[in-house]
């Protein structure tokens, strides 16, 4: 199931920085960089930690606990079968910036 979520204004993610959200109990950091906002979750693929304090290089995002790199428009680190984030699709409309979030259901 997915659902678009409302981020902020625009205005509140100006270009450089960061934001951690919760939507429905999951961790998403969002990032505007050079005006493109992106979306992932603020889980690392290796090991769960937190990458909202990550180290932006350009579109690199380095993981604290172990320094995977991460390409934000790809999502991916750069070596061939590498781990890959959680990403959302993002739409930034004149005031707002909205992310569609994935959820499982829980099986009964």
């Amino acid at each position: 199931m997915s659902q678009c979520i409302p981020i902020d204004p625009i205005n509140e993610l100006p270009p450089g920085k960061r934001k951690i959200m919760f939507v429905e109990g999951r961790s998403i950091v969002l990032f505007n960089i050079e005006g493109t906002v992106y979306a992932i979750d603020n889980a690392c693929p290796h090991d769960g930690a937190s990458l909202a304090s990550g180290q932006l290089d350009g579109h690199l995002l380095q993981c604290p606990a172990h320094g995977l790199r991460f390409d934000l428009k790809t999502g991916c680190v750069r070596e061939p079968g590498g781990l890959c984030l959680t990403r959302f699709p993002v739409r930034v409309t004149d005031s707002e910036v909205v992310a569609e979030v994935h959820f499982q259901r829980a099986k009964n």
